[in-house]
């Protein structure tokens, strides 16, 4: 085991997380595909091993530190670029039933190449805009956990993900930086959206040390009718 894989497979350890030969031979090829791919689309701007480990997959994985995998059966991952959080949770929790939504069809080509390389059943990957999706019946209202990385603020996120959300699932937003003030311009649409602030958890990169936040939001009814609006309005008219 080389030193990356020994502090990778070290620090998950630590919280609970022990990965068989198996998974750290995934997450090689995961970043071995990554990078390959990388060089024909725009995946990441993080290309270096090292990084990659820990400011994509460490960075992914942590969203388990705070929300209980054994509990979330149905998964949705929306905006998921590069297939982050949701397939190096995958790999660390197989029995999740992975939906990833992405509007680029080159990258929907590539999650579903690691997919299927990496030998990941139970991954579903759907082409088409959040607001679209999120209307569709086997969709709407049905995810125990929804997540977004790094896509938009918060009140634009509450639109895009919460209608994935179950009655009582959870919604969890991954920032940098602290996001207190994101969180109180998103008061309007939570109560719009049917959704309640449940905490906001902060840690930091073991190397890096650069700070990251994940919001957590419980979904305590359904998504009203005229929720999501149609696709691109949520981003040019937020709920404020």
């Amino acid at each position: 085991m080389d030193k990356t894989h020994a502090w990778f497979s070290s620090a998950l350890a630590e919280k609970g997380i022990n990965l068989t030969s198996a998974q750290m031979e995934q997450f090689e090829t995961y970043f071995q595909l990554l990078v390959e791919w990388n060089e024909k689309m725009n995946l990441t701007g993080i290309t270096e091993r090292e990084a990659v480990y820990e400011k994509h997959f460490y960075d992914s994985i942590a969203l388990s530190f705070y929300v209980d995998m054994k509990n979330v059966r149905h998964i949705a991952d929306i905006g998921s670029g590069a297939g982050f959080p949701s397939l190096p949770i995958k790999i660390c929790f197989p029995h999740l039933h992975v939906t990833i939504v992405d509007s680029l069809n080159k990258r929907i080509s590539f999650l579903q190449h690691i997919a299927a390389e990496l030998g990941l059943s139970d991954v579903s990957c759907v082409h088409g805009r959040a607001e679209d999706i999120a209307r569709l019946p086997e969709h709407r209202d049905h995810y125990d956990l929804v997540t977004a990385r790094a896509v938009a603020k918060l009140n634009v996120l509450n639109e895009f993900c919460l209608p994935f959300a179950r009655k009582g699932g959870t919604f969890a937003a991954m920032k940098g930086a602290d996001p207190a003030d994101e969180i109180r311009e998103a008061s309007t649409s939570l109560r719009e959206l049917k959704g309640k602030s449940a905490s906001t958890e902060a840690m930091k990169l073991p190397f890096e040390q650069s700070e990251r936040h994940i919001i957590l939001i419980t979904k305590i009814d359904s998504t009203p009718k005229k929720y999501p609006r149609k696709a691109g309005i949520p981003l040019k008219q937020p709920i404020i």
